[in-house]
């Protein structure tokens, strides 16, 4: 945060509004911050105001491995894309002072940006030939929930793991298809998890799995990221490497990244957390997503999250405390 321009806005709304340069007295107080927790609380009760912005559905993300390939091979037939050069990233804020931390994407055309393919399209070959597949991978589902996580890493099938980051959506609003099979009556609202929807796609005929999943508009476009070490997580929205337990998701527009955030929610869920993260499903005040890890672990933790919580965010004072 200290490299961002001092007037960067970092998000939030209302008294929770922030720049970079705000965080600056906190960042350079953290830095010499001796570990202990009498320093840690007159730290955090120095520098920061606590707001309780409410109560809302905690869910948890992470960081999945697929099987794949740099080649269409094989079982390896579904392509992970980098992001097409015409797609152009909008800040809506810039416009406007009300779509603070809102974003949109799409295309140029006639001089007016226009909405880019969506899901249905790219899968059914808006892309093809144009050399954007970044992997190839086995299962058109793992594909479609690493879009969801995110980030993810690839065992490939010539050796090593390509690990790859979040780098462009192509702007159209997520749709979570969790939503569809509660509504036609295959799972409940108590039911539904990311496992009992995967669960459903296996064992759906290809073209039911495939019409469900483009149900959700919105496609995620990835980048390798080459020096990021295996015992990292993977980048935030932020630029740096997540925390299992400790990074979470939150809606930018409600909530300023780089914020503390006291989460309370179901024991042993009541800790500080990290506003580091964003998602195309996080909206609201209160609405935030948790990152568990890496692995089969990290993802059935992930996976069976979904409880109220409420949340206090903490942001820099915007005047400096009385010394």
């Amino acid at each position: 945060m200290a490299r961002l321009p001092a007037d960067r806005t970092m998000g939030g709304d209302g008294a929770l509004a922030r720049t970079a340069g705000d965080f600056a007295p906190a960042c350079a107080a953290a830095a010499t911050l001796p570990a202990d927790p009498p320093a840690a609380r007159h730290f955090f009760e120095t520098h920061f105001a606590a707001y309780a912005v409410g109560e809302d559905v905690l869910t948890g993300y992470y960081e999945p491995e697929l099987r794949g390939s740099t080649r269409r091979d094989g079982p390896y037939q579904t392509p992970l894309h980098a992001t097409p050069p015409e797609l152009v990233q909008v800040d809506l804020g810039q416009f406007a002072q009300d779509l603070r931390g809102r974003r949109t994407a799409g295309v140029v055309r006639d001089g007016r940006l226009q909405p880019f393919a969506d899901r249905a399209a790219i899968t059914g070959g808006a892309l093809d030939g144009r050399g954007l597949e970044l992997a190839w991978v086995d299962d058109p589902a793992d594909a479609f929930f690493l879009q969801i996580q995110g980030s993810g890493r690839v065992r490939l099938a010539e050796g090593g793991v390509l690990r790859l980051g979040y780098a462009a959506q192509n702007g159209h609003p997520y749709y979570a298809i969790g939503r569809a099979l509660v509504e036609n009556g295959t799972l409940t609202r108590e039911t539904v998890s990311m496992q009992a929807i995967r669960a459903w796609l296996a064992e759906a005929p290809p073209g039911e799995a495939a019409a469900l999943m483009n149900r959700n508009p919105s496609y995620v476009f990835f980048r390798p990221l080459t020096e990021l070490p295996p015992e990292a997580g993977p980048l935030g929205a932020l630029g740096a490497p997540l925390t299992p337990g400790r990074s979470l998701a939150v809606d930018r527009t409600r909530t300023p990244l780089g914020a503390p955030v006291w989460l309370a929610a179901q024991a042993p869920l009541r800790r500080l957390v990290v506003a580091q993260d964003t998602g195309g499903a996080i909206r609201g005040a209160a609405r935030a997503d948790l990152f568990t890890g890496w692995g089969d672990a990290a993802g059935a933790e992930a996976g069976g999250m979904r409880d109220p919580a409420a949340l206090f965010v903490l942001v820099p004072r915007q005047e400096s405390p009385a010394r």
